[in-house]
């Protein structure tokens, strides 16, 4: 029975040690229509992230001013 558990142990760690060695096939090679699609998308989310994060700054240092109105003030 010990020879039995021990023979499926060794097969498992040996397939285990075979199959992280194995290489996947490489992806087809990109066309330069998809290249620049993706391109364009990278760009356009690039563009979006910059205006979200305007759009949230903005909103900052109106709340910063709304709720500390000395700390603003010319008057020293």
């Amino acid at each position: 029975m010990k020879n039995i558990l021990a023979a499926l142990a060794a097969g498992l760690m040996i397939g285990t040690l075979a199959a992280s060695h194995a290489a996947l096939p490489k992806p087809p090679a990109k066309s330069e229509a998809e290249k620049s699609a993706e391109a364009e998308k990278a760009a356009a989310t690039k563009a979006k992230e910059a205006a979200e994060l305007a759009k949230a700054q903005d909103k900052a240092v109106a709340n910063y001013k709304k709720r500390s109105p000395a700390s603003m003030s010319s008057k020293k």
